[in-house]
């Protein structure tokens, strides 16, 4: 576009021409090819949520059927986590060291599969059930790690707050397509229908990321000169990893501050989408239908606030504000909103107020994209990937055990106590977060 723009001003007998060169290019071929790749990377999240919260509304049909009591659907619920967890660290190490592309098309395709002998699975036996949900967890487990991978090679410092928060709100776009859809599919065709439909998506995304997606700027032939130096001038791209100093990462303390905080984050998160459902069903006494739409509010409401906290953050960043200062006002955001939205849930009387109040929950729990889902790439951009799978396996560690806990919770008291826990860690996320946190890049 611009090109056209400096013909035509510096040749005053060629404007008609210069201007019938730039009508020529279609829109969508001078689309900035680093954000090719993060709408990629937000449908990967969007098919990758879609295919892991069908499960919390058909569990409820599939438990009619197969006689599960409680304890037995929080260990399916809990299963996923299983291989979610194998797969964190790993699925970084590969994608520093063999580059996001590979690792994430992998992810894509292995749960797409995962989800769509689910059916099959449950048909023959809870084991192959138990077995197939970990499977699927397997694949999903990459691409965090693979996304903050390739983001971190194609994302100038200037936009990251904001393609990041992009991309996960694709996971909670994610979330709301699944729950809209999937009491659809349940009413008309049938509990399985939704693993067969959801899973069959993946293919179409595949055949698309290995024709359009690369690992690094340098590997895409089809990217201009002007958008590569942009992209190079914001972060410099070194070689691919050969070896991750472990010692030295472990040893830095705003890398513990990511681990602790992104436990505390997650215990909340992972226990709102896996047992809201269970809550708004038995508690505020909604029917299926009813508790999936109304689960979906908070999602929408989260990838509203994820891109709106990622333009406030970017912005900040560029009035001069430090990264350090923006990553933990957003997160304090992230952590102390949710404390306070959870804690007035005791207090309310109509289910119309529960799902306001979760919503606000949801709404601000979003400011973290900005926050600590932003710093891997802050503190250490050639390990983002690695630093990544770290914090996330403490994270899913606190879906499994808070996701697990929450059951048991359940049986001997109450949802008031499960919502205490979860503010309790709220505020511990506060503190560690805003003493030991950083901006400043410290693992070269």
């Amino acid at each position: 576009m611009t090109e056209g723009k400096l013909d035509s001003l510096s040749s005053p007998g060629e404007t008609n021409e210069a201007v019938l060169v730039e009508r020529d290019i279609p829109w969508w071929q001078s689309f900035p090819k680093r954000w090719v790749v993060v709408l990629l990377c937000f449908s990967a999240f969007l098919l990758c949520n879609m295919d892991r919260v069908n499960m919390s509304i058909a569990i409820l049909p599939m438990s009619k059927e197969f006689n599960w009591n409680s304890a037995t659907v929080g260990l399916i619920q809990s299963s996923f986590f299983w291989g979610y967890l194998l797969t964190q660290i790993l699925g970084g190490i590969w994608a520093d060291k063999i580059g996001g592309k590979v690792v994430l098309g992998f992810g894509v395709v292995w749960w797409s599969i995962a989800t769509i002998l689910t059916p099959i699975a449950a048909r023959i036996g809870l084991p192959f059930l138990l077995t197939m949900r970990a499977f699927m967890g397997i694949g999903e487990g990459v691409a965090m790690p693979a996304m903050n991978n390739i983001l971190s090679k194609w994302i100038p410092v200037s936009e990251r707050s904001r393609s990041l928060a992009l991309v996960y709100s694709g996971m909670y776009l994610g979330s709301v397509t699944g729950l809209a859809f999937s009491p659809i599919l349940i009413h008309k065709f049938g509990w399985p229908s939704v693993f067969y439909t959801f899973g069959s998506l993946g293919s179409i995304w595949f055949a698309l990321w290995l024709k359009k997606a690369h690992s690094t700027p340098n590997e895409d032939p089809e990217l201009s000169k002007e958008e590569k130096k942009l992209i190079m001038g914001g972060s410099v791209s070194k070689e691919p990893v050969k070896d991750i100093p472990w010692r030295l990462i472990l040893s830095k303390a705003p890398v513990w501050a990511l681990i602790i905080s992104h436990f505390c984050h997650n215990w909340g998160t992972f226990i709102l989408l896996t047992w809201m459902p269970t809550y708004y069903n038995q508690v505020l006494k909604f029917n299926l239908t009813e508790s999936g739409l109304l689960c979906v509010l908070p999602w929408l409401t989260m990838a509203v606030f994820a891109n709106i906290g990622g333009w406030i953050a970017d912005t900040l960043v560029s009035k001069g504000f430090s990264i350090t200062a923006v990553r933990k006002i957003m997160q304090s955001i992230g952590f102390l909103g949710p404390a306070f939205f959870l804690s007035q849930l005791s207090n309310v009387r109509t289910p119309a107020m529960a799902v306001l109040c979760m919503a606000c929950s949801q709404g601000s729990d979003a400011f973290s994209q900005s926050g600590l889902y932003s710093n891997h790439q802050d503190i250490g951009p050639r390990y983002a990937g690695v630093l990544l799978g770290l914090s996330n396996t403490a994270g899913v560690l606190a879906g499994v055990f808070g996701t697990a806990a929450t059951g048991y919770i359940l049986q001997r008291g109450s949802w008031d106590d499960v919502f205490k826990v979860s503010v309790a860690l709220y505020i511990i996320g506060t503190l560690v977060w805003n003493l030991f946190s950083t901006g400043e890049k410290i693992l070269d």
